[in-house]
């Protein structure tokens, strides 16, 4: 913990070095594609929204829940990433509500796709009971076991919080810019960080790889639909891709705690300045993009919102 304050101090110092012109450049480096993304991530689920076999199919309904969680985290980010920009300086008390709440959308994530695997996992190995397994009933379930178990990994680091003595501190406003760094008050809270990061990954690996497997297998029976298996297997391909860049976003704080024991602190900042937009950003808006250039059903609708309709207003004209 100790490092961590100081990997933050540094970064607050750095930025007392740049100008305000490359401050503002850097900022609208990192605004602007997220902008972007987040346009594209809020016509998606505009989208899934739209039609009726989007609200009541299974594998769509859990994609608009990947895809809410990754948008909320997303927007969590960027607004963390501007305030500490324009070096503002929040409360122990606002800093932990947006830190949990990203915590939250943080596991979301992963475990949606587990069931999205599980789910291809059925449809492949067994196509004739899908219809009965993978229900709208049994689908609201599992996302709510999801967000359940979600809500439990935020209340435990609450409570890891109030055993941090607050009341030997001279005030509640913070020192450093807010991130989920600095709210790993005490050795506790850095060491359930790293033990549940760490089980919650080998288990999501495990569930998707073995979904993948049992796809494998499946593919070479003779009375499998060759087709479907293929599509299957790319897509929890794909799958294992997305959690690997999950995972890319959660070594981004140790990352950047091991650069800047080598990095001078100009450096630093412009090193985590591209860290954030190509291990954080981008691979929250990569099921978007994933999902709304592959499915046939979703391309066309995507397409059309995303340009604002435009193919509406040429036909009339």
């Amino acid at each position: 913990m100790s490092f961590a304050n100081q990997s933050l101090h540094n970064d607050t110092a750095a930025q007392q070095y740049q100008g305000i012109l490359e401050r503002v450049l850097f900022s609208s480096l990192t605004t602007l594609p997220c902008c972007v993304f987040l346009f594209i991530n809020g016509t998606m689920l505009f989208t899934l929204r739209s039609k009726i076999l989007f609200r009541e199919t299974s594998r769509y309904i859990l994609l608009y829940n990947l895809l809410f969680a990754d948008t909320v985290q997303m927007a969590l980010s960027q607004l963390l990433y501007i305030i500490a920009a324009c070096r503002i300086t929040l409360t122990y008390p606002v800093c932990g509500f947006l830190t949990m709440l990203a915590n939250l959308t943080t596991v979301v994530s992963p475990l949606t796709l587990v069931v999205m695997s599980l789910e291809r996992y059925v449809a492949v190995c067994y196509p004739l009971r899908h219809a009965a397994i993978i229900t709208i009933r049994n689908t609201g379930v599992a996302i709510t076991v999801i967000w359940a178990f979600s809500s439990l990994n935020v209340l435990t680091r609450v409570l890891l919080l109030l055993e941090f003595p607050f009341e030997t501190l001279e005030s509640l406003e913070m020192k450093d810019f807010c991130s989920e760094i600095s709210m790993l008050l005490g050795s506790l809270s850095s060491d359930y960080d790293k033990v549940f990061t760490c089980v919650l990954f080998i288990s999501a690996s495990v569930g998707i790889t073995s979904s993948y497997i049992g796809v494998i297998v499946a593919a070479r029976s003779a009375s499998a639909d060759k087709a479907s298996t293929h599509k299957a297997r790319n897509t929890l391909l794909l799958h294992l891709v997305q959690l690997g860049l999950s995972l890319s976003s959660t070594i981004y704080n140790p990352l950047l705690t091991a650069l800047a024991r080598v990095l001078k602190r100009i450096e630093f900042v412009r090193i985590q300045n591209v860290f954030y937009v190509f291990i954080f950003i981008f691979p929250r808006c990569l099921s978007s993009l994933i999902y709304g250039i592959r499915d046939q059903s979703i391309r066309p609708v995507l397409m059309y919102h995303l340009c604002c309709r435009l193919k509406n207003s040429i036909t009339h004209t």
